[in-house]
């Protein structure tokens, strides 16, 4: 079904089109309510107690990998993207001469480290350049290898919405015994992943964009074959029998069971936590398929009106089905950023396009504003 407006429960004014939830999201007022919350308690440390430090963690675990279809011990909770993508690049073999295979124009939280691995094992970069109408499938299947050691992208292209089958790419990954390594970013939350469709290596997301969640709050999907692998870091809560504070100078060889040795320090986050937890529950009573098709009614109308002033677009088959990057020969000229803002219209302007990522707050009117501004500034 398609999902009504959600406005009310977003603190945004009416005069205000938020079309940019790929940069990150607002927050939705129940998390906000949640994010208090969890000050009160900071505020009163009385009431927390040891059980604190685990169930909090164990709330988002679970409700991260209740949205991918995987098991909560094969999840770990980390900081950033950039922090997952360092405990997959540490954990994988590349050998010399080896490939590890990336998109032109990828963000750069799944490049830096990949340029590092190669150059201080002699493997080589391949990067898979933009093809023809933005269609990267057959473009990656090409470009993967029986020297392919890594494939590392996400589910679509960060800059415009477009789309990538990673069931397909996973597969022909099995087939050459490369690792697939994917930024969900741009994806978790607005569009349905399987982790036993796709069998990701790892699946790394921030929370503070489609997850509708806070900054420096994300996911790790760690594959079970990786799972006795090396942490990036060595802290009391992610080894064997953490819960009994009295016997923590008891030290331990053991971690806790699964992904979850690769959590960073402080998983417990109690700031963070509770506000995580609030945005997953929303996120599972819309549904992600529905919001996935509510977002694509919008984004195809965004198309429709961008056809309209003859403006360029991804076609409706090579596009997620929640953000669109819509372009005009030439170029978009300079000021257009500062049109859009004093208008209080707010997309995100990716090399020569302009990133358009509506969620379930978006109303028609938003869009009338936003093609307003467009139409003036291509006269």
């Amino acid at each position: 079904m398609l999902i009504p407006s959600q406005r009310h429960l977003f603190d945004i004014p009416e005069d205000v089109a938020y079309l940019n939830c790929a940069f990150t999201a607002p927050l939705l007022k129940s998390a906000a309510e949640a994010a208090a919350g969890a000050v009160k308690m900071k505020s009163n440390p009385w009431t927390l107690t040891p059980p604190h430090f685990f169930s909090l963690a164990e709330t988002v675990r679970e409700g991260f990998a209740r949205l991918v279809s995987c098991n909560p011990n094969d999840v770990a909770i980390i900081p950033a993207v950039s922090y997952g993508i360092a405990v997959a690049a540490r954990n994988i073999p590349v050998k010399a001469n080896q490939a590890i295979v990336l998109l032109q124009d990828q963000f750069p939280s799944n490049v830096y480290v990949w340029r590092r691995v190669a150059e201080e094992r002699g493997a080589v970069i391949r990067t898979v350049p933009r093809p023809e109408e933005s269609r990267w499938t057959p473009a990656v299947l090409d470009a993967i290898g029986e020297d392919t050691a890594v494939v590392a992208l996400g589910n679509c292209h960060w800059t415009d919405g477009t789309f990538i089958d990673l069931v397909e790419i996973g597969k022909r990954c099995r087939q050459v015994g490369a690792a697939l390594v994917v930024d969900g970013t741009q994806s978790l939350g607005a569009m349905p992943f399987s982790v036993p469709e796709v069998q990701p290596d790892f699946l790394v997301t921030t929370a503070h964009k489609w997850m509708l969640g806070p900054y420096s709050f994300g996911y790790c999907y760690v594959a079970p074959k990786w799972q006795n692998g090396t942490a990036l870091e060595e802290n009391w809560l992610n080894r064997a029998d953490s819960e009994n504070f009295a016997g923590l100078v008891d030290y331990k060889d053991d971690y806790q069971p699964g992904a979850r040795r690769f959590d960073v320090g402080e998983v417990s986050n109690f700031f963070l936590s509770p506000v995580a937890a609030r945005t997953l529950q929303q996120i599972h009573e819309w549904g992600v398929e529905n919001i996935a098709r509510t977002l694509k009614a919008k984004t195809s109308a965004i198309a429709a009106r961008a056809r309209e002033l003859r403006l360029l677009c991804a076609p409706e088959d090579a596009r997620s089905p929640h953000m669109i990057g819509i372009s005009v020969p030439g170029g978009f000229g300079k000021d257009l950023p500062r049109q859009l803002a004093e208008k209080k219209v707010y997309v995100s302007v990716r090399g020569t396009a302009i990133r358009i990522s509506p969620h379930l707050y978006t109303v028609d009117a938003d869009i009338d504003r936003l093609f307003e501004v467009l139409g003036a500034a291509i006269r």
